[in-house]
């Protein structure tokens, strides 16, 4: 109950105090949402199957943060930033809708 109550605080104050994202992240924030979603959605599903563990979450959820925007920033300073990007949003994406069939085959049987 706790996450939930925090995520919705979070998106209250996010709407009440409208936060603007520096011109240097822009490119950064989108892939470092979708690489949060990976270690969310791959949590859920180890907490479904009994071998969630809290540290591996934590560092999941780092280190998929800093190497997908290591890999934009490479790609940025190489000109092929928007390619790179789009590569990490298609892996990471695989992994997401796995990670949900899993999910719902557990909890669904289906």
């Amino acid at each position: 109950m706790i996450p939930v109550l925090g995520l919705i605080a979070g998106v209250v104050l996010g709407l009440w105090l409208n936060p603007e994202v520096p011109q240097w992240a822009a490119p950064y924030l989108p892939i470092a949402v979708i690489a949060a979603l990976d270690a969310v959605f791959g949590a859920v599903r180890a907490s479904l199957e009994g071998v969630f563990n809290d540290r591996v979450f934590v560092i999941s959820i780092a280190s998929n943060v800093v190497v997908a925007a290591l890999i934009v920033y490479i790609g940025n300073q190489l000109g092929v930033g928007s390619q790179l990007s789009t590569g990490i949003v298609v892996v990471l994406g695989l992994r997401i809708f796995s990670n949900v069939a899993a999910i719902r085959r557990h909890l669904l049987g289906a």
